[in-house]
């Protein structure tokens, strides 16, 4: 095979067919937020319109990756009895095969060899790596990877670097200079030849991309195959790239630094590909080219292959689905008549987070007084916020969707706003001087000798075990009374009463409360407490963007205790009573207790109620530090006031690389009301969301569960499977190695290689025992069965996530309890 040298731009006759694949490609890449709005996110996102199977197969063929746990780890949930053989049996007739159950019943039982993953596709990288190294130790693909990352590095980072290459071209007009004047790859042709080559392609992205598909004689019929494995081998670039791409589309823009990475990886497989001076292997290189038009083919043969385990893990899914079905149909069947209910004293809304559901639990044992709903976190409000006198603005809203409402802040005593943004300007400017010195390579040794000893008192201070809780970020540069003084505000509550009527309608039906208020309407976020953690944003509110719920929580208070709101909801036929308080707090998932805000605003009636429910709510966060106390290796602490004082520490220990437990273990998400799993137990492994099909007659609330929060558990849920079962290429590995990246970016695991995406072991497994159990999301809707099929038909989103077995969907029929289950085609008993 003769690979030319390109000398002259031209366009390759398969450029047509290469746009195509490009976009292809790109679109199999899932997005990955950047630290500070770090949510959670399915990196199988791109793949959702084939079923899991079958997407295992060609993410094995061309990634290298895996889908289910090694054969070891289902043997060992079978001694546990975690996986029956009823349920192996039932899964394999589902699948159409049930002698397959047996051939897997053998596997269980008769510890073998471990079977070993298929070989993925080659790239010329790695046939390169069967020749000469780059230098002793690296592998060309070690090398290509690093060289690629620490560009993108450099390119992208806004916030870290105090130097940074020319930012205003874009990805690949800023490799092809750098990797020019680079002296860091030692060419066989050298350097000259190599910047020849690379000044000689088209400086247009996807031109070029053609142009060097054609060069390596890659068959038309393997374009997409092999680009889309291209980007798999810098699959958490890719996905940083896919984030811009994400966030412009949100507004009707768009970004193409995805297909300018694509190109520089391409570039350096046309240019090591050219680079290869071995006359004699020409053939071997004709092979590996027309190997492409197979990928197909080695990805059915990993399906094939794959089948058993597959069988397995739905196995191992239905053996808990069971457990739960029995525990649902148990439950009272009489319907709920909302219209009629003993109205509490309390009704709390909380976020439907799995940690949430042991807190709901743990404050429904301290009293009967208190009822639970289950929303999603953000409060059905799609606002950004920008704090007083700060230039960044942050969405406080699901990643799926774009906010379309501002939030500010204003005073709440009359003090003047300018003289609080004025006094933060000052105090931050200081502190950038000051940091700008410190950080100087100039003043550098000046520094450490003139604040050596001081400078060690503070680290040691803050090293030491306390309970205080940390500064939050809003509140910079302001003294204690200017943050008291300060509220997030809609301001079209005092602007636009009728338009905040309508968001306040649409929340509160959506919730479903619309009558039998109580006099006091907790709304409870959730945010966590850690320290010295890069990954801090993970363990807030995904809902909220990756942030706590807090400004949601009090916007939405400030907006339905507002009179003029009420006589207009009053139109609207819902009847806020005047002795009904909204109050906003947030439960800190880290040590389970929960603040309240703007209580000076609560009237003098409603005060005793207020004193009242922080007492339950202090009682239930002892219950819920003991429930969770043995999984953080704290059981011996059987006193309250020790144990919470040992979980205060931890969370603030910048040593600590577990300090909660994040959504590990989630496994279901259950729509129906509170009654349903009143009763039930569920470990901290269930999103609870209230839903009550009776009060939705246009089908408008489960339209929005099933389009949104479904889909946002569906993301949680496989970032924690895919972080589990392939840790090397979508988890983020040892969290003690992470070095962050430009600031905000992501995180390296050392001081190179990909960008990590996804969590890290330490977050998943406790040194002894795996603490997520990658089990698929069963979803469990309490509906009738035309409404749920109804909203499947309108959406390709949620059909692909159900019909492609991306998670399980169960309903629960409202006047029995009975569970089917959906199949592609129909529904079956349970």
């Amino acid at each position: 095979m003769t690979t030319p040298a390109v000398t002259t731009p031209h366009r390759a006759s398969a450029e047509l067919d290469g746009h195509i694949s490009i976009i292809a490609a790109c679109d199999r890449i899932a997005p990955t937020w950047p630290l500070d709005q770090f949510i959670a996110v399915n990196p199988y996102w791109g793949w959702r319109t084939s079923p899991a199977a079958d997407a295992a197969g060609m993410l094995g063929a061309l990634g290298g990756t895996v889908l289910t746990m090694p054969r070891s780890w289902f043997r060992e949930e079978w001694t546990a009895g975690r996986l029956t053989a009823q349920q192996l049996d039932a899964a394999a007739t589902a699948l159409g095969e049930p002698s397959l159950a047996t051939t897997a019943l053998g596997v269980l039982q008769q510890p073998t060899a471990e079977t070993r993953p298929m070989p993925r596709m080659a790239l010329a990288t790695d046939m390169r790596d069967l020749g000469r190294a780059p230098r002793p130790g690296q592998t060309w693909v070690d090398l290509v990877t690093h060289q690629i990352s620490q560009h993108c590095a450099a390119h992208f980072d806004r916030w870290q670097g105090s130097w940074h290459p020319d930012q205003a071209v874009d990805l690949f007009a800023g490799w092809r200079t750098q990797l020019s004047a680079s002296h860091g790859v030692k060419w066989q042709h050298g350097a000259s030849w190599a910047r020849t080559q690379i000044s000689a392609l088209p400086t247009e992205p996807e031109v070029a991309i053609a142009l060097m598909l054609s060069a390596l004689m890659i068959p038309d019929e393997g374009y997409e195959a092999y680009l889309t494995a291209l980007l798999l081998s810098v699959n958490g670039w890719a996905a940083w790239c896919a984030y811009g791409r994400w966030q412009a589309r949100l507004v009707g823009d768009d970004d193409h630094e995805i297909v300018g990475l694509l190109a520089i990886r391409l570039a350096w497989e046309w240019l090591l590909r050219l680079d290869a001076d071995e006359p004699t292997a020409v053939a071997r290189w004709d092979d590996w080219a027309d190997s492409w038009a197979g990928a197909g083919d080695l990805a059915a043969e990993i399906v094939h292959k794959q089948r058993i385990d597959w069988l397995l893990q739905t196995a191992l899914e239905r053996t808990y689905q069971a457990t739960l079905i029995n525990a649902l149909a148990s439950a009272a069947t009489t319907p709920l008549q909302v219209s009629t209910v003993q109205v509490p004293v309390v009704q709390a809304v909380f976020c439907i987070d799995v940690r949430s559901e042991v807190f709901r639990r743990a404050l429904e044992a301290v009293t009967p007084e208190v009822h639970t709903r289950g929303f999603a976190g953000f409060f059905g409000l799609p606002i950004s916020y920008t704090p007083a006198g700060s230039v960044l603005t942050r969405p406080q809203l699901p990643g799926l969707l774009a906010p379309t409402l501002h939030v500010s802040e204003t005073t709440a005593d009359g003090t003047d706003l300018n003289a609080i943004i004025n006094e933060r300007d000052a105090t931050l400017s200081v502190r950038q001087r000051w940091s700008s010195f410190r950080g100087a390579p100039s003043s550098v040794f000046s520094f450490v000798e003139s604040m050596g000893l001081l400078y060690g008192a503070k680290l040691v201070k803050d090293s030491l075990a306390h309970n205080a809780a940390p500064t939050k970020w809003e509140h910079d540069g302001l003294t204690v009374g200017s943050q008291t003084g300060l509220r997030p505000r809609l301001g079209m509550v005092d602007d636009d009463p009728v338009a905040a009527a309508a968001i306040a309608e649409r929340v509160l039906r959506a919730i479903g409360l619309i009558d039998g208020f109580a006099s006091v309407v907790l709304l409870c976020g959730h945010g966590s407490q850690t320290a010295n953690n890069p990954h801090a944003a993970g363990l807030d509110c995904g809902a909220c963007g990756g942030q706590t719920g807090e400004v949601n929580a009090r916007v939405l208070a400030d907006l339905l205790n507002s009179a003029a709101v009420r006589a207009h909801l009053l139109a609207v036929g819902i009847d806020v009573p005047t002795t009904t308080w909204f109050v906003a707090s947030l439960h800190n998932t880290t040590t389970d207790q929960v603040q309240f805000f703007d209580t000076e605003l609560v009237p003098a009636a409603t005060q005793p109620r207020v004193v009242e429910l922080q007492q339950w709510l202090t009682a239930a966060g002892d219950l819920a530090r003991a429930e969770r106390a043995d999984s953080l290796g704290l059981s011996s602490l059987a006193e309250p006031g020790q144990l919470k004082q040992a979980i205060l520490e931890r969370a603030n220990d910048w040593s600590q690389v577990r300090p909660e437990w994040g959504l590990a273990g989630n496994a279901a998400f259950v729509v129906a009301p509170r009654r349903r799993t009143h009763h039930i137990d569920l470990g901290g492994r269930s999103f609870l969301h209230d839903y009550d099909w009776r009060l939705d007659t246009d089908l408008s609330v489960l339209t929005l569960i099933m389009t949104a929060p479904m889909v946002v558990t569906n993301w949680i849920n496989m970032q924690y499977h895919a972080s589990t079962v392939d840790n090397c290429r979508y988890g983020s590995g040892n969290k003690v190695l992470h070095n962050v990246v430009g600031g905000r970016i992501g995180v390296f695991e050392g001081n190179g290689g990909d960008l990590r995406i996804g969590l890290a072991m330490q977050s998943l497994h406790d040194g002894d025992t795996l603490r997520h159990p990658p089990l698929r999301l069963s979803v469990f809707i309490e509906a009738p069965r035309a409404g749920i099929d109804s909203i499947i038909a309108a959406h390709a989103v949620v059909n692909d996530l159900v019909s492609n077995g991306w998670l399980h969907l169960l309903r629960i029929e409202p006047s029995t309890g009975l569970v089917e289950r959906r199949t592609p085609d129909d529904w079956v008993s349970a």
